[in-house]
């Protein structure tokens, strides 16, 4: 399996994690992704980048099968507001593609919270920086690496 730099950045951390590789297909979606990994929807997170008000930008990571709430995420932060960034302007701003994109190895750091439901779970996979590409950490682990927090922003 090729190394992606989000691997690499676990491997130089030394944090444990298991790589998974579902084929590059872009067309699936978060469940197809939770099926091939053969998870739970509940372990499987995407990442999410917004811009606030102020023009700052964050990073949430939420479960597949769960939406944004723009509300609680903006409150999470200390926003006003806050929206989805433009999907043409994910790469320049994190160096990954939409479907690739991982809270780990961003060209830049962004103020970043996970859902809170991951806190309790002993792993939780996402995106491992590139299309088809997921690993599975500890969320304890995942603060070796960036810094985050967790916050209640998704929706049913």
């Amino acid at each position: 399996m090729d190394k992606t730099n989000v691997m690499r950045i676990l491997n130089q951390k030394k944090i444990p994690y298991t790589p998974h590789s579902i084929g590059d297909n872009t067309k699936l979606s978060g469940k197809d992704v939770a099926q091939a990994l053969g998870k739970e929807p509940e372990r499987v997170f995407k990442t999410l980048v917004t811009v606030g008000k102020t023009g700052n930008k964050y990073v949430f990571v939420i479960p597949i099968h769960k939406e944004l709430d723009l509300k609680k995420a903006a409150k999470a932060v200390s926003e006003k507001s806050i929206e989805m960034l433009k999907q043409k302007d994910l790469l320049p701003l994190t160096g990954y593609v939409h479907g690739g994109c991982s809270p780990i190895g961003m060209k830049k750091f962004f103020t970043t919270c996970i859902d809170k439901s991951a806190e309790d779970k002993e792993t939780i996979c996402f995106s491992a920086g590139k299309i088809g590409f997921q690993v599975e950490v500890s969320p304890k682990d995942i603060s070796k690496a960036i810094r985050f927090t967790f916050a209640d922003v998704t929706t049913e």
